[in-house]
């Protein structure tokens, strides 16, 4: 990296979502989702700083910005205009000392890294219910003394990400107690833990390709000794890449830098349905 050239950054936007559903009623549903930016330097920038002890000043501009809420800075480096009057969009720069401090002091840190991630942004996103969650879901349970039906009806959602992509390592998972001696009709093939007495479905990757366009169902019943069971919240775990919930994007403003990545990702945190 010459003193001319431009410096090369990456970005990653990571989302977390979390949902709550209640039985079949989409009005019950309740959803959060958090996100972080984190931009990443490569190792060399340190020595480019020691030779360059007044760069430009690292600038850029997050995109769809009105989608966010509940937005924090990291108070040591980033700072913002908040007169400007675009809702969609909101510039931010570096506070270029603060960062060369502690680009320095991680190196010292951890001298055989090959680049250094630092935190700029934690956000919410607006969300509007059962709308917002890339995965919908519904659970019904029928309890009898001997026996439990268990259904799990999902549903993949476009329109909850910017860009349709595929949620990967889709897994499904429910306690079931009441004694189970035996498993019928369990559709498709799951995992039982007769140790931990629950259920597991794994579906590698549910999108708009996949059979009937991402909607399905998961059916099991139990044999029970020492029924009825009492239903238990289902957890869904899930994680996906290319895409975020936000649509946030970034872009650079002003000569200095060049994005060298730009990544995208979300992944489910507490998923849970009930009865």
């Amino acid at each position: 990296m010459g003193a001319q050239d431009t410096l090369p950054v990456a970005a990653a936007f990571t989302e977390t979502v979390n949902a709550y559903f209640k039985g079949a009623d989409p009005n019950k549903c309740i959803v959060k989702i958090t996100g972080e930016m984190v931009l990443s330097f490569p190792a060399g920038i340190t020595r480019h700083f020691a030779n360059n002890p007044s760069p430009a000043a690292l600038t850029f501009r997050v995109i769809n910005f009105s989608r966010l809420e509940h937005v924090l800075p990291n108070p040591q480096l980033l700072c913002c205009d908040n007169t400007q009057s675009d809702a969609n969009s909101k510039e931010f720069w570096v506070n270029m000392p603060n960062l060369m401090t502690h680009l320095k002091k991680v190196s010292e840190q951890k001298p055989q890294a090959t680049y250094y991630n630092v935190d700029m942004l934690k956000y919410q996103v607006s969300a509007q219910g059962i709308q917002s969650t890339p995965l919908n879901l519904a659970v019904s349970w029928r309890c009898e003394p001997t026996s439990t039906d268990l259904r799990i009806d999902y549903k993949y959602n476009t329109d909850a990400m910017t860009t349709a992509v595929a949620l990967n390592n889709v897994q499904f998972l429910v306690p079931i107690d009441g004694g189970v001696t035996k498993l019928q009709a369990v559709l498709p093939p799951a995992v039982w833990n007769a140790e931990q007495q629950r259920i597991l479905w794994k579906i590698p990757d549910i999108s708009q390709k996949s059979e009937n366009g991402g909607v399905g169902s998961l059916l099991a019943r139990f044999q029970l000794s020492e029924g009825p069971s009492k239903p238990s919240p289902l957890v869904v775990q899930f994680t996906s890449e290319g895409s975020t919930l936000s649509g946030c994007d970034i872009e650079l403003v002003g000569a200095g830098y060049r994005f060298s990545l730009i990544k995208k990702r979300f992944a489910a945190g507490k998923y849970l349905a009930d009865n």
